[in-house]
């Protein structure tokens, strides 16, 4: 497994509409997607930036992860997500090499993509997705 590029940086926002006009007016960037993600109780925003991504976070719902991670750390940077060939060979690997794991097999996550992420506590504090396209 190795990853091909960064496909986006995740960020924890209180107010996600605050947050895009910071990023166009501000950052000079163009929100292209809004989307909600059930599951995960968030709602997102993508901008892009040359080939990455960056993607803004905002609870639906109090015991969201987005939620209590603003809870504890505060607004801000979340994660970093790597594309990969394959998510559940990527997640299978790092577990492999004694990574610990947050998700065992892939997810569907936002704009199509399949997601998993590894523990923070493993990492050396960075929470890291790895996603790939259906």
């Amino acid at each position: 497994m190795k990853p091909t590029h960064i496909e986006h940086i995740g960020i924890a926002v209180e107010n996600l509409q605050e947050a895009i006009k910071y990023w166009e007016e501000v950052m000079g960037l163009k929100c292209y997607n809004i989307e909600e993600v059930a599951d995960q109780k968030v709602k997102t925003a993508f901008l892009k930036i040359g080939e990455v991504k960056i993607e803004l976070l905002e609870a639906t719902s109090e015991d969201s992860p987005i939620a209590k991670f603003i809870e504890k750390k505060g607004a801000g940077v979340h994660h970093i997500a790597f594309a990969v060939e394959d998510t559940d060979t990527a997640l299978e690997d790092a577990k492999n090499k004694g990574v610990h794991l947050i998700d065992e097999h892939s997810r569907k996550g936002a704009e199509e993509l399949m997601i998993g992420f590894l523990h923070p506590k493993s990492t050396f504090g960075v929470l890291t997705e790895f996603c790939c396209k259906k």
